[in-house]
């Protein structure tokens, strides 16, 4: 049973209590979401609570005092609210029987699958334009819909003296069940074509279809509707082949996967452990804990160089620091450069030190990571921006040196003062020109965090819109183009290709063929953001040799 308060004289809040706490939304307005207390401490003789928001996103988390929290709808845990250890022992952090009280608890949702849906083929036919007639075909139609998954970074687990960037970009975990976001949870029920709905059935047992989306010599035929600016582009269903993304692992990978099945989350890792760091001019405030030396933690600042990312306990320290300190630029080979925008190659085996430290500062901002101290396995790709004074770190993503399941990206962070300026796509631009040079698909980790899986569903949207809106017709006829041939020219993997187009809602199926419907709004829109989108990628500024890693008895 959940007892409840009634005043605040008469009670002591305890770790695990639920209750609501006033805090500030985005328009400036109070408001009192339910929190749940994850510590007390006493600073000066007055108490703070650290409170997690419930449903929200944990960089909210924050220490507050009592005069915040709505003690009349205090909220105990249960006795037995601990968790048990592996051991047999009792752990630290409070499970949440009490969250029966508060809401219907959530089962756990089944492993991600590439979901094989057959349309129907009697569909009913768009309410505007004519389609071509098409021949039958035997081969069922069946569209596989890939989850969406929030991204984040790989880190590294460091001894106390070691630094270990837990945001940074290490190879990222397969996706886990605990970890989907809502999108995972949403099954697609209809397609619409124009405002007319179309039932989907379930595929037959037994005839799975392959990850890539339409045949690779099949062509999707583009119509031209009487507005110039609308089209629609059929896509003939793919032959039958075997799944080859069914059956996703719960547990990470052995091969330098950092994404973390929170199976060691405790009540220290899911507190702030640093209250404020300064690298370079700017002061950050971290939003997750990162696993810096534990006496570190107690500073009101930690101060980074900005350029070899060492960190110091005080600001003596790094000014005696930078008069030894000769880097101006990340270590590692510089391999792309146009205006102030550079990127730097650096080998977490060669500079294992550099890359350490880049993973602490990137645990900061990157939650849902499990550190590791080996950075052997992994590429780091620093972007930087360079004024009279050096190369300052913008961000950066890293990606194994071998990847069986085409990861190119691991962890991917834009560090919070760059963040909204357009850095975020190019870095994501850069991963895929990468994989253009290689030759090579590609696609991120999972899982992405929120921000990450809104900037990579933005570039991916943006850029298959592109191809098909630079489609021209030949020879008189209407112009064609097949899932693959999209994927290879953008590198984004089918998958990918085919999830944000039903993301955008502009998949359909017509008489055994998909189409894809361009109206009016999709094109305003695109070409709306493409004039906000000034920073690019210029491959002719790229100076990259992929080197096959597979060849090399050791990193």
């Amino acid at each position: 049973m959940t007892k409840m308060a009634d005043s605040s004289s008469s009670v002591e809040i305890v770790e695990g209590c639920r209750l609501p706490v006033l805090r500030k939304n985005q328009e400036h307005e109070d408001e009192w979401p339910l929190a749940e207390i994850l510590s007390v401490k006493e600073v000066s003789g007055r108490k703070l609570y650290y409170v997690h928001y419930i449903d929200f996103n944990k960089r909210l988390d924050e220490w507050v005092t009592v005069d915040r929290l709505d003690m009349k709808k205090l909220q105990f845990p249960k006795k037995e609210a601990k968790t048990p250890t592996k051991n047999g022992l009792p752990g630290s952090r409070p499970s949440s029987p009490e969250r029966e009280v508060v809401r219907t608890a959530i089962p756990n949702p089944e492993p991600r699958k590439s979901l094989d849906l057959n349309v129907q083929p009697t569909a009913t036919a768009p309410s505007r334009g004519k389609t071509l007639p098409t021949p039958k075909r035997k081969v069922e139609s069946t569209v596989p819909l890939v989850a969406q998954v929030t991204p984040a970074s790989p880190v590294f687990s460091l001894p106390v003296s070691t630094e270990t960037p837990q945001g940074a970009i290490f190879p990222a975990v397969r996706e886990t069940n605990a970890f989907k976001s809502r999108e995972d949870h949403e099954q697609l029920s209809s397609l619409t074509t124009n405002g007319t709905a179309r039932r989907l059935i379930p595929a037959q047992p037994g005839r799975k279809r392959k990850a890539n989306c339409g045949g690779t010599d099949e062509m999707i035929k583009v119509l031209q509707y009487n507005n110039p600016q609308s089209a629609s582009v059929f896509l003939p269903p793919p032959e039958d082949s075997q799944d080859s993304s069914d059956g996703i692992p719960t547990a990470p990978r052995m091969t330098g996967s950092l994404v973390s099945d929170r199976s060691h989350d405790d009540i220290v890792t899911r507190m702030k452990n640093i209250e404020c760091i300064e690298l370079g001019r700017h002061r950050l405030k971290p939003w997750y804990f990162s696993p810096y030396p534990q006496e570190l933690t107690s500073l009101p600042i930690l101060y980074l160089c900005e350029f070899c990312l060492k960190y110091l306990k005080s600001l003596k320290c790094l000014q005696r620091h930078l008069t030894k300190c000769n880097l101006r630029h990340p270590p590692g080979n510089e391999i792309y450069r146009k205006g102030t925008i550079s990127f730097f190659e650096i080998d977490g085996r060669k500079n294992k030190t550099y890359s350490q430290n880049l993973c602490l500062l990137a645990k900061c901002f990157l939650d849902h990571k499990t550190l590791y101290y080996d950075t052997d396995p992994f590429l780091f790709y620093v972007m930087t921006e360079y004024d009279c004074k050096g190369f300052h770190i913008v961000g950066y993503f890293s990606k194994e040196k071998e990847s069986t399941e085409d990861y190119n990206v691991a962890c991917i962070l834009t560090l919070p003062p760059y963040q909204r300026r357009g850095y975020g796509k190019l870095l994501i631009e850069f991963s895929y020109e990468l994989s253009k040079v290689e030759g090579k698909t590609g696609t991120p980790e999972k899982p992405l965090s929120d921000l990450g899986l809104l900037s990579y569903r933005s570039y991916w949207s943006q850029t298959i819109l592109e191809i098909l809106m630079d489609l021209k017709p030949d020879n008189g006829e209407r112009p064609q183009i097949t899932i693959n041939e999209i994927s290879e020219i953008t590198s984004v993997k089918k998958e990918d290709v085919i999830s944000t187009l039903q993301y955008l809602n502009l998949i359909n199926y017509y008489k055994g063929q998909y189409i894809l419907t361009l109206s009016e709004d999709i094109v305003e829109g695109h070409e709306r953001a493409m004039q906000k989108r000034h920073l690019r990628i210029d491959p002719k500024c790229l100076h990259f040799t992929p080197k096959d890693w597979s060849k090399r008895g050791k990193w």
